[in-house]
């Protein structure tokens, strides 16, 4: 299958300044080389042709003529490659000289792109040959030599792949950099490709610019932006290049070059997650809407061959087996300290709104309930309320291990915050009697008889106290209703409902790292040592039975599953497919720090996780209040809107044919 992704590369080449033939050599030899990768977009940088650093030879006749002569070369010589194909040329034209880019497609020239903006400031003086593209809205035609057939002249057009929903639109150099880029006007009428055609000379702090520039660019249009550099064959006489090629996607830097290196560099472009992207911002519709030019672009179909990403050999592109962790040290570090500064700044508002002096919060010595403990210790700094206006209750109850329960406590301790301890044993066994539930028998009213005695007990505290109850339930836990209804479910303000299960357990870490107490943090280190569990089924020999992940699946891939359905709308193949990228062992996993699971159980587990997702909504419907503090939230009033009696066979008939 395809799944919607679409292969292009950036090449830069080296070259020869005023050298034509030499040029076209090179340029067909990359192109042969991308097309080996399968690549279906090749582009190359600006007058590649020529060279970009000719001077006043631009106005020699013979140049123009010869580079005319080696586009059409270049495209006869790549007519048998599948890929469109995108090269830098000067084009005159009613006696003025363009400064364009020639698109060539199995031996076609299909059209000629000028550039818009002409730099004429610092180092560059291109006015004074070149001149900017016609101010008209539609295409023109020009004759690039006698032999070649007339061929559409302009900025308003469209290169438009049949069997996918690629749309690739062309921009050269400067366009980039100026108030009001080209890019804006074709992502509005349906670019989500933008390829740059450049000849950005490197100076000192200029790459890092450059990046972002190109970055922000893909970010704001919802698109990839291909950014193709000239490189150090270009003459050096009063610049220096670096052919720094860049492919962006939707604010992502997929693939840069090094400097200085000439390099091709690919990047299998998602068009799926830019439609989601696109389709979710409704302002971009709005824009769309709006755009005058609407309708008057030149749309050109090519017939490319769909590459089948199941058999390919290569992907070129990062699975992240973590999309809610930083992979990077030093940025996940400011991940944790922003997340957990989100959180106590969003209670903190809470707090100072009903005027609390007390917060409940119980603690089970379990990563959720830790992780909340902190942020409300944060939060009550921030208050400058004395942490003794915190009410930490553990309440053992029948699966109580004694591991969480000393945790507990000197979680409890080392914070400073206030203790209560409450067992619910004889409540519990009392409300058995009255409904006549058998103690012996470990059904769901077991376990959650105990989850709602428990939730009874913060609620009433929390009264005496004039305090608040605060929500220790994560995001992993609301995607699967991994919790009692009006029992864990249930709290006054959910601290941690946008906070995904894989980044609690880092934020502990940070927490844990930072922790000027060695008793505290080597309570938080055995909090992420110990397994997962709702400690509501009795222990075995004195260690926790009930281990979460044996029950629902692996966090790890829940949290996969649940960042691609929500994020970006992707369907179970495409899920399955990245999913195998992340962990299989079969599929060679990209991340050697990820877990490894065999195709059965990601198939498994990602029912698992659909078949929990559709019937767990209702509890969703009336979550608590909290912050959303990520991309992905699943609170009724903000991100996730859903019924809760919607079916879910469209999503598991899907699943069962994958193999």
């Amino acid at each position: 299958m395809n799944y919607g992704y679409f292969r292009a590369a950036a090449a830069s080449v080296d070259l020869k300044v005023a050298d034509p033939a030499y040029n076209s050599e090179r340029i067909i030899t990359a192109a042969n080389q991308a097309e080996a990768k399968d690549a279906s977009l090749v582009v190359f940088p600006e007058l590649c042709v020529t060279g970009y650093t000719c001077g006043d030879l631009f106005f020699q006749d013979a140049l123009l003529k010869a580079a005319a002569k080696e586009c059409e070369r270049i495209a006869k010589e790549t007519s048998g490659l599948k890929a469109v194909i995108a090269i830098g040329l000067p084009v005159k034209k009613d006696g003025a000289i363009y400064n364009a880019a020639a698109i060539l497609f199995k031996g076609k020239i299909l059209a000629l792109v000028p550039k818009s903006f002409i730099p004429n400031y610092s180092e560059f003086y291109e006015r004074r040959q070149f001149c900017p593209a016609p101010a008209t809205e539609v295409a023109q035609s020009v004759y690039l030599s006698e032999k070649n057939p007339a061929v559409p002249f302009g900025t308003n057009i469209l290169i438009c792949p049949e069997n996918s929903p690629a749309k690739i639109a062309f921009e050269i150099c400067e366009d980039l950099w100026a108030p009001n880029p080209p890019s804006t006007r074709h992502a509005l009428n349906g670019a989500n490709i933008i390829a740059n055609l450049s000849a950005s000379n490197e100076i000192i702090g200029k790459a890092e610019y450059r990046r972002l520039l190109a970055n922000a660019t893909s970010a704001r249009l919802f698109c990839s932006y291909i950014y193709a550099d000239a490189g150090n064959g270009e003459s050096s006489q009063d610049m220096v290049f670096a052919g720094h090629n860049l492919i962006c996607e939707n604010g992502k830097l997929l693939a840069q070059s090094a400097l200085f290196e000439n390099q091709i560099i690919y990047a299998d472009i998602d068009l799926n997650l830019l439609e989601a992207e696109r389709a979710k911002t409704t302002t971009f519709g709005q824009a769309q809407a709006a755009a005058q030019d609407k309708g008057r672009y030149l749309e050109i179909p090519v017939s490319l061959k769909e590459l089948d990403y199941d058999k390919t050999p290569i992907f070129y592109r990062n699975v992240n087996a973590r999309p809610f962790v930083p992979s990077d040290n030093e940025k996940r570090d400011e991940r944790c300290k922003e997340v957990i500064t989100l959180q106590a700044q969003g209670l903190a508002k809470r707090l100072r709104h009903i005027k609390a002096k007390s917060a409940v919060i119980g603690l089970s010595g379990g990563l959720d309930s830790t992780l909340a403990l902190l942020v409300t210790c944060r939060a009550f700094d921030l208050c400058k309320l004395d942490r003794k206006g915190i009410l930490a209750v553990t309440m053992p109850g029948f699966g109580t291990t004694d591991r969480t329960y000393q945790n507990a406590l000197s979680l409890a301790k080392e914070a400073g915050v206030s203790l209560k301890e409450v067992s619910i044993a004889a409540a519990v066994r009392q409300h058995f009697n009255d409904i006549g539930q058998d103690e012996n028998v470990h059904d769901v009213t077991y376990e959650n008889s105990q989850a709602r005695e428990r939730t009874q007990i913060l609620m009433d505290l929390a009264n005496k106290s004039g305090g608040i109850v605060i929500g220790t339930g994560d995001l992993s836990e609301l995607a699967l209703g991994w919790c009692t209804y009006n029992g864990d479910h249930m709290s006054m303000y959910g601290v941690n409902s946008s906070i995904p299960k894989t980044l609690v357990r880092h934020l502990v870490q940070w927490e844990a790292d930072c922790a000027q107490s060695p008793k505290f943090k080597e309570a938080l280190l055995d909090v992420l040592n110990t397994p997962v569990s709702p400690e509501l089924l009795p222990p075995e020999g004195g260690n926790i039975s009930q281990k979460t992940e044996e029950l629902v699946g692996p966090y790890e891939l829940h949290d996969f599953f649940l960042y691609n359905i929500v994020r970006y709308g992707f369907a179970p193949a495409k899920i399955y497919f990245l999913a195998k990228k992340a962990f299989a062992d079969e599929n060679g996993a990209q991340d050697k720090n990820a877990p490894r699971f065999a195709k059965a159980e990601i198939k498994k587990w990602l029912k698992t996780f659909y078949s929990r997702f559709f019937s767990q909504q209702f509890k969703r419907s009336c979550m608590p209040d909290g912050a959303k503090v990520g991309t992905v939230s699943l609170s009724p009033r903000g991100d996730w809107r859903m019924p809760s009696d919607a079916s879910c066979a469209l999503w598991l008939a899907e699943i069962d044919e994958l193999d």
